[in-house]
């Protein structure tokens, strides 16, 4: 996955504002990037960072080759000086960056870059869909697991998917957000999700009769049946045809798995398959539901005391159909001259639009009883909170409400990926941060996590923070 060099995957104007400041002389001066978004996608409390690691492995192996150099040259467009810069290009940037699978909150900054405009700038396109993508899938595979009450959910989207990429990294996405598995064969070959499938109707539709399909598959897969019982009719030919060849794989020493149902009032059917199944004794048959699945049909599934064991959730996951943008921008922040650094704004008269300016970190606080999350502070990268003090928190992005924090805890969220070019962090195993995931969901208050009307999270500036950017509007105006 990782052989192929997308360098020249940007948006022209980087590379024309590259050839810019190169002949303009300031394509050295130090810049600083944030990477943040505005919304949550479906109106949620929270999103997910995904998508770091392929950052970290594109910025890794950054380089033009001979044929890129000589397509830009042919564009008669780009200056031969600034294409020998870019034939000897070698990445050396600072990033800093919120690990994979930690919950995110708009504004903050997700990830931060420091480094020559040029190069800061060449970036923003690769950075922007790597982490819009996964974040968006992570966070809607997350209310999918959510909404399923601990039944395991399986990924199923990869022929919906937005082309291959979108396939295999959605997968992956999807395993930080909770999935317990993909039916996406790569995606387990690259990244260790597990493989999982049952049946297609063709398989069903191949065979003479339905019976027939049923013994040729438990044949090869006694211990892993689940058997696709919609192709025809699911009470009076899909179940008690797969009763039959379960009772038959008991008599053999083995038993089966499952029933999926991919069609039809799932909640009825399940129901009625759940005895159907009980009364012949297999009560530890489980029932696999699929068909067009989301958070709310799930929700509603269960509501209704459908009998389902576990859920296989394709196109409406890994496309996120309900909000498919997760909005996430890269914007300057701050250029630095002579070793001070210069905070920078962009206004709008759209209020969301306003930057935040300045290097800035994030910082969560965390109640030391509870030990739940109160809120974030975007910060000037200098400062410090103090957590053995009394902290007040203003909520000036959102309620405007103001609380005086005490026995807390403060933590940084970003880390260093990049120093000067060296990557400096070790990407952890996509296992490890799945787990990391679900640990830090539940440092979150359920109210927060609710599907319709969450609470909202505090995000505050610090009072610098705050001074710095309201002086600066005062002055542009």
């Amino acid at each position: 996955m990782n052989d192929r060099n997308l360098s020249m995957l940007v948006d022209f104007y980087e590379l024309t504002m590259g050839n810019g400041f190169f002949e303009n002389n300031c394509g050295e001066e130090i810049v600083y990037f944030d990477m943040f978004y505005r919304k949550v996608p479906d109106n949620a409390g929270f999103a997910i960072c995904a998508g770091l690691e392929q950052v970290i492995e594109y910025l890794k192996n950054l380089k033009f080759t001979e044929q890129d150099i000589n397509y830009l040259r042919n564009k008669k467009l780009f200056s031969e000086k600034f294409l020998e810069y870019l034939k000897n290009f070698k990445f050396s940037c600072d990033v800093w960056a919120i690990p994979e699978g930690t919950p995110i909150f708009p504004l903050e900054p997700i990830l931060t870059v420091r480094g020559s405009a040029i190069q800061a700038q060449l970036i923003e396109t690769m950075i922007l869909l790597s982490m819009n993508h996964q974040s968006l899938i992570a966070t809607k595979a997350n209310r999918i697991v959510t909404a399923s009450q601990g039944r395991p959910v399986m990924e199923f989207g990869s022929r919906r998917a937005q082309g291959y990429d979108g396939a295999v990294l959605g997968a992956r996405a999807s395993y930080i957000g909770g999935v317990t598995g993909t039916a996406c064969a790569i995606a387990d070959r690259e990244f260790q999700i597990p493989a999982l499938g049952t049946m297609a109707h063709s398989w069903v539709q191949l065979f003479d009769t339905e019976l027939d399909a049923f013994r040729a598959y438990a044949k090869i897969y006694p211990d892993d049946c689940t058997f696709l019982v919609d192709t025809y009719s699911v009470l009076h030919s899909g179940i008690p045809n797969a009763i039959t060849v379960f009772k038959e794989l008991e008599q053999q020493g083995h038993k089966g798995k499952a029933i999926r149902i991919d069609s039809g009032d799932i909640a009825y059917l399940s129901k009625k398959a759940r005895k159907m199944l009980d009364n012949a004794g297999l009560n530890y048959i489980g029932i696999v539901a699929s068909n067009s699945l989301d958070e709310y049909i799930i929700r509603d599934l269960i509501m209704q005391g459908a009998q389902i064991t576990s859920f296989g959730v394709g196109e409406r996951l890994v496309t996120s159909k309900s909000e498919p943008v997760f909005g996430g921008v890269y914007k300057l922040s701050a250029i630095e001259k002579n070793g001070e650094i210069i905070p920078k704004i962009k206004i709008s008269e759209n209020a969301v639009k306003i930057t935040n300016p300045s290097f800035k970190t994030v910082w969560r606080l965390f109640d030391n009883e509870s030990g739940k999350a109160i809120a974030d502070v975007i910060t000037l990268h200098d400062e410090i909170i103090d957590d053995s003090q009394p902290y007040e928190i203003f909520d000036q992005i959102h309620t405007y409400k103001r609380k005086l924090l005490t026995n807390f805890t403060a933590k940084k969220l970003q880390v260093p990926i990049f120093v000067k070019g060296k990557c400096v962090y070790e990407s952890p195993a996509l296992a490890e941060i799945q787990s990391y995931c679900k640990e830090q969901l539940e440092t979150l208050w359920e109210e927060v996590k609710r599907f319709e009307n969450p609470q909202t999270y505090f995000v505050d500036l610090s009072q610098k923070l705050w001074d710095l950017k309201h002086d600066m509007l005062k002055t542009k105006f």
